[in-house]
């Protein structure tokens, strides 16, 4: 017998251990996460627990209710990151789960229901990611970054080297100058991308729920941060959900030493796999992520409307309209890019 419930803070230690213990465990399934949305965006979140007759933690699900001024309500498990779904010891378990959620859309007149993951590791098969098209690039580290350094190829290193050769240095921490170095760097890119950008309240939620499973690297040119990236830590797995370099300083590679001045600390601090995020096949970031030796898993992103699985095309709208938008948004001073993205951004799951 298992009773589902919905988790309190008096849970957390009870999660994150199952989380941290779960083969297929990402850092976005921490407490934390649900924690910073809800306090930096202030959605409600539903963090449903499986428990079974021994009170041992069988099985976990965190989803985020996000409810847009001007469109349909939605339960997504879980925004703002690639993967978030259930984690359980069994699939009948899961089952239980995702049908709770949809319950729930159902008699909140909620209408849809998202659930991402990644593929089963025995049906990761180029079928398979041929199918999706869309991927985490995973790279497994050494026991060391000498070690990872040299089984790079030749051309690799020497693009770090060149970064390091053209005056770029690097600093790793998790405090608040490092967040506003990243912060800095990032709204600007957001805004040449034409993208809404999120809050800094956002990354400093983060930092502040995370603690010590987080770390930022800046990277500068002649004091000035010119690149930057966050990465977040579960137990021997971490991942790389936010980076961005300064265009203007491109041609000296920052981008190359900011990738090794993560996966540096990442290997010398016991990380075991380190997630590159979320790629379209043959894409550009495809390219820069292959080239690190990383290997593709392939997503799988289902949406429920009613308790049935709708088709899911993870493919991104090129439409029209969002050609204009993108255009008009790269326009934007960089301080109205953050005053109206950050009020958008919140109601957007990817």
């Amino acid at each position: 017998m298992i009773n589902i419930k919905l988790a309190t803070i008096n849970d957390q230690k009870a999660w994150d251990q199952y989380v941290i213990q779960h083969s297929d465990s990402t850092p976005y399934h921490h407490f934390a996460w649900l924690q910073s949305v809800q306090s930096a965006y202030k959605h409600k979140t539903l963090a449903w627990l499986a428990i079974d007759n021994n009170k041992k933690v069988v099985g976990v699900l965190p989803s985020v209710l996000i409810k847009p001024p001007l469109s349909s309500a939605k339960l997504s498990a879980l925004p703002f990151c690639d993967v978030g779904g259930a984690l359980t010891d069994t699939n009948e378990i899961k089952a239980e789960l995702i049908t709770t959620a949809n319950n729930y859309c159902k008699k909140n007149n909620i209408k849809t229901f998202e659930h991402r993951q990644s593929v089963d590791t025995t049906q990761n098969t180029d079928e398979t990611i041929k199918t999706t098209n869309k991927v985490r690039m995973l790279l497994q580290l050494p026991e060391n970054s000498e070690i990872l350094f040299a089984g790079f190829k030749s051309k690799l290193r020497s693009q770090i080297r060149k970064a390091e050769k053209n005056g770029l240095t690097s600093t790793v921490g998790r405090d608040q100058k490092h967040i506003d170095g990243f912060y800095q760097v990032f709204a600007r890119n957001m805004r040449d991308l034409g993208s809404p950008v999120h809050s800094k309240k956002w990354f400093e939620d983060i930092l502040a729920n995370y603690q010590n499973n987080i770390i930022i690297s800046n990277i500068y040119k002649d004091n000035i941060v010119v690149g930057a990236g966050i990465v977040l830590f579960n137990g021997e797995n971490c991942s790389i959900p936010w980076a961005s370099t300064n265009a203007d300083h491109n041609r000296l590679a920052p981008n190359m030493l900011l990738y090794w001045s993560l996966l540096a600390y990442a290997t010398d601090n016991g990380c075991k796999s380190f997630d590159f995020g979320r790629s379209t096949i043959g894409e550009g970031t495809y390219k820069f992520k292959k080239q690190w030796g990383t290997e593709p898993l392939a997503l799988n992103w289902e949406s429920y409307s009613n308790g049935a699985i709708l088709p899911e095309d993870l493919t991104t709208s090129t439409g029209k309209l969002r050609v204009y938008v993108e255009a008009v948004w790269k326009k934007l001073p960089v301080f109205l890019s953050i005053t109206l993205g950050t009020k958008i951004r919140k109601y957007i799951s990817l």
